[in-house]
């Protein structure tokens, strides 16, 4: 299960996306693109997240550099904004991505569905040369 969400300047942007990862088998829901205070849908979609009620989430605003930073504040959450096939691929497969973010007006459509196919076509390897890296993360985000 995917879930979406984004900002007002994205919302076409974000619904061309849902249907194309529908289109691909996936089963989507969508937490909005009303609230011009981007953070507060990339918050509420990284919560989804981390409460493991969707397996993926998939955010976009203009940039994407807003709605990732808001996303990586929530425990649990790795967000990854990408903007090449490689880097789409690897977020999931070596660093655990477990929500992926693009920007609207920095890419097109067509690249975007390119990069969320690669994104959602890999899992985590968790006998890749990068567990110890993403585990001391984890660990970082549980100290108290």
């Amino acid at each position: 299960k995917v879930v979406f969400g984004c900002d007002p300047n994205a919302t076409q942007f974000k619904l061309d996306l849902m249907e194309y990862v529908k289109s691909l088998g996936h089963e989507v829901a969508d937490l909005g693109s009303d609230d011009p205070i981007y953070a507060n849908t990339a918050i509420e979609v990284a919560k989804a997240v981390a409460a493991k009620e969707y397996d993926r989430g998939i955010i976009v605003c203009g940039t994407g550099i807003g709605v990732s930073i808001a996303a990586n504040k929530v425990k649990g959450v790795r967000c990854a904004l990408c903007s090449d096939s490689l880097s789409a691929k690897m977020t999931r497969l070596h660093n655990d991505a477990n929500m992926f973010t693009m920007g609207s007006q920095v890419i097109g459509i067509e690249l975007a569905k390119q990069l969320v196919k690669e994104y959602l076509s890999v899992e985590w390897d968790p006998n890749c040369r990068s567990v110890a890296k993403v585990q001391r993360i984890i660990d970082f985000e549980n100290e108290e």
